[in-house]
């Protein structure tokens, strides 16, 4: 596997193309970087920029609230329990019907209440999986697998899974 580098992060993604060419090709890489990097600046007056108003999250937390406000609500939950919070594009594909899947991994130091526990000051390190349909330049749909268990053990001071 290759090293991780800065300029796999989210915020380093939507930055760095440069030719016309690659803008046009970058442009779904770009908006799926700008989404992870609201989570990243814990920015929840972002969302509009990135979701339809009526995104559909086919993986939501129990009690979420539907639509952008959801992504709100998840955005607000990483910032207030975490810091130094990065998100790394390992994989993203394009697929036909707006359809794109990302592999991407977060780290970041859990420094405040999420997820029900207290604040550890332990490091993450965690892996997930989207899967985003993009219509007229706005993610409109979203499926997504995060290492629930492993994030767990981290903050809880439970045992590190490899």
């Amino acid at each position: 596997m290759r090293a991780i580098t800065t300029a796999d992060t989210a915020s380093e993604m939507v930055r760095s193309t440069t030719s016309t060419g690659l803008r046009v090709a970058a442009r779904g890489l770009k908006l799926y970087a700008r989404g992870l990097e609201l989570y990243d600046a814990g920015n929840v007056d972002g969302p509009d920029e990135v979701f339809a108003a009526d995104v559909i999250d086919h993986s939501p937390a129990t009690d979420a609230a539907s639509g952008i406000d959801g992504m709100r609500a998840s955005i607000a939950a990483v910032r207030d329990g975490f810091t130094d919070t990065q998100h790394r594009i390992l994989f993203q594909q394009e697929l036909p019907g707006g359809w794109a899947v990302l592999h991407w991994r977060m780290t970041a130091t859990h420094t405040g209440d999420a997820f029900g526990f207290p604040a550890s000051g332990n490091p993450v390190d965690i892996n997930g999986q989207d899967i985003m349909r993009v219509v007229d330049g706005k993610i409109t749909e979203i499926h997504h697998v995060e290492e629930l268990l492993k994030l767990t053990q981290q903050i809880s001071g439970g045992a590190h899974s490899a």
